[in-house]
Formats: C-alpha cells, sequence, structure tokens
C-alpha cells in the first residue's frame, strides 16, 4: 500500500479551523458603522461621549433584565435603567463620589423595593436570589460601564501641551478614550485572527468551548503592542505601562466574554437580543468592554497623575 505523500501546504495551514458563526457581512458593516460612531464622538464632538455610552448602558440593563425577567427573575428593570443613568451621569460632575454615592442608593432601592414588591402583608419569595441579581446587573453594567465614560473627564495637563494634545483638545478627554478604543479594538482583531486561524485549545469548554487559548494569545499581542504604542506615542509615557495596560485590559476583557457565556448558558440563550445584526444585544459587544473599562481607567488615572516623560 502506497503511503500518503501529502503535504501541509500554506493554504491548507492558513484554513480557518473554526467558524466565526455569525453573518460575517452584517457584523462588518455593523462594526464599521460602531466604529465611526465611536471615532465622530472622539475626535469630532466629544461631548457626545457621555450620551453615547448612557445610551448602551441603558440598552445593555434593558436587554439584560428582560431576559432575566422571562426566566421567572423579578427584577424592577425601570429602576434599574433610571438608577443605572443616574450612577452615570453622577460621575460626570462628581467623579467616583457621584458614582458610588449613585450605586449605593440603587442597592438600598433594590434592598428594600424588592421586601415589599408584593406588598407589606405578603412574604417575598426569592428574595435574595432576585436582589442579588438585581445587583450583580447594577454592578455588571452601569458601575463598570461609568469607568468608560469617565476616561473623558481625567484632566490632562495642558500647560504645555503636546503635538498630540493640540489635535485632540487637551481637556477633552479624547486621547484617553482613544487608547482605550484602539486596545480594545487590536484585542478583538487579535483574538478573532488567532482564533479563527488557530485555535485548537478551549480555555474553558464548560462555560464557552469557541474560546479557545490562540485566540487569547492572539489578544495579548494585540493589546500589548497597541497598549505600549498608545501609551509611549499618544500620552507620551513609558511604553512598559502601555504593555502592563494591555496584559491587564485584556485578561478584563476574557473574563468579562467568559461571564457573559455563562450568563446566557444558564438563561438558555445565544445572544442578548437582536438589536445588532451579525453581534447579537448591546450587551454581545460590551461583555468584555466593561470591566476591561475600569482597569483601563484606573492605569490611565495613575499614567496621568505621575505625568509625562
Amino acid at each position: 500500500m502506497k503511503k500518503s505523500t501529502h503535504k501541509l501546504s500554506q493554504q491548507d495551514f492558513l484554513k480557518p479551523r473554526n467558524s466565526a458563526g455569525r453573518n460575517l457581512k452584517a457584523a462588518i458593516g455593523v462594526g464599521v458603522g460602531l466604529g465611526v460612531l465611536v471615532i465622530l464622538c472622539i475626535l469630532v464632538l466629544p461631548v457626545l461621549w457621555y450620551p453615547l455610552v448612557a445610551a448602551a448602558l441603558g440598552l445593555a440593563t434593558w436587554e439584560v433584565c428582560t431576559r432575566l425577567r422571562e426566566n421567572g427573575y423579578v427584577l424592577p428593570r425601570t429602576l434599574l435603567i433610571i438608577m443605572g443613568q443616574a450612577m452615570i451621569w453622577a460621575s460626570w460632575p462628581f467623579g467616583t463620589k457621584g458614582l458610588v454615592a449613585a450605586y449605593v442608593t440603587g442597592v438600598l432601592a433594590l434592598m428594600y423595593g424588592r421586601l415589599f414588591h408584593h406588598g407589606p402583608t405578603t412574604a417575598p419569595q426569592n428574595y435574595l436570589r432576585d436582589t442579588t441579581v438585581g445587583i450583580f446587573v447594577l454592578t455588571w453594567i452601569p458601575m463598570f460601564g461609568t469607568f468608560a465614560a469617565m476616561l473623558s473627564r481625567i484632566e490632562v495637563d495642558a500647560a504645555s501641551p503636546s503635538q498630540s494634545e493640540v489635535i485632540f483638545d487637551a481637556n477633552s478627554g479624547s486621547l484617553y478614550i482613544l487608547t482605550f478604543m484602539l486596545c480594545v479594538v487590536a484585542s478583538d482583531v487579535g483574538g478573532y485572527a488567532a482564533g479563527i486561524l488557530f485555535g485548537k485549545h478551549p480555555m474553558a469548554p464548560a462555560v464557552s468551548p469557541k474560546k479557545s487559548w490562540e485566540g487569547f494569545a492572539g489578544s495579548l499581542v494585540g493589546g500589548v503592542i497597541v497598549g505600549s504604542l498608545t501609551v509611549s506615542v499618544l500620552l507620551e509615557h513609558y511604553w512598559w505601562m502601555g504593555a502592563i495596560l494591555g496584559v491587564l485590559m485584556v485578561v478584563c476583557a476574557t473574563l468579562g466574554d467568559l461571564v457573559e457565556s455563562q450568563f446566557k448558558r444558564e438563561l438558555g440563550i445565544k445572544d442578548m437580543s437582536n438589536i445588532l445584526p451579525g453581534h447579537g444585544g448591546i450587551m454581545d459587544r460590551l461583555d468584555g468592554m466593561l470591566p476591561a473599562a475600569m482597569v483601563t481607567w484606573l492605569i490611565l488615572t495613575i499614567i496621568n497623575s505621575s505625568g509625562a516623560v
């Protein structure tokens, strides 16, 4: 019997191991549209960044609460949306103090409101479950997401602005938003490409079978490279601070993806909604960005407070 002499060609090597599982054309079109909207808010009208984040977080909260209510959880959807918006907008003038004050107010409203959901003469059912899930939603979406909004409130020392600060308006926080978004895009593109082409070893098959270590490595490479470049070129700080930013952001984004995967698995759904063709719902796009926004705000605040090099 003749032995097979077939050799692995370059085309075979680059052939995707995995399918994206989405309508790629629709996903690309929607992705480009969202990208243009974000760029508009960063470069043209920075004042629209807060409204954009607030709208996205409001829709995401609506999606998540709707899916939970469909599965038997008793949640005050309107209250959660209102308190989420209060958290975002309180951070505009008051920063983290406003965010925390609004968050605690929302938690108290949930605790007390759920206690008397059926009136003072009827004992509440599943009180601990529903209250805990409500607090989880407040933390997961508006709490983490508000840090993305607050990137625009990081104050830059404009006494001797660099060329990049002159271009992007030193008082708008555009440089910080741009750094965050470029790192997010690099992480997504790197992870998507590496996962599709080389994904072979599942990271957490019990939670998300399609999430691979190869994809995670691709996200790390993209996040670290772009983080180093943006922090050194745009923010004029040590490149290694950008590398740290890239690593932490990718780790948080990956874990955020896994959290949403488990969330949807327990509810037995594929997407949070169908608002975005090819992507699913708003929350399906924000799942990794929300925890990543928190760590990005923290690192960039440290970088800003230490000054340029």
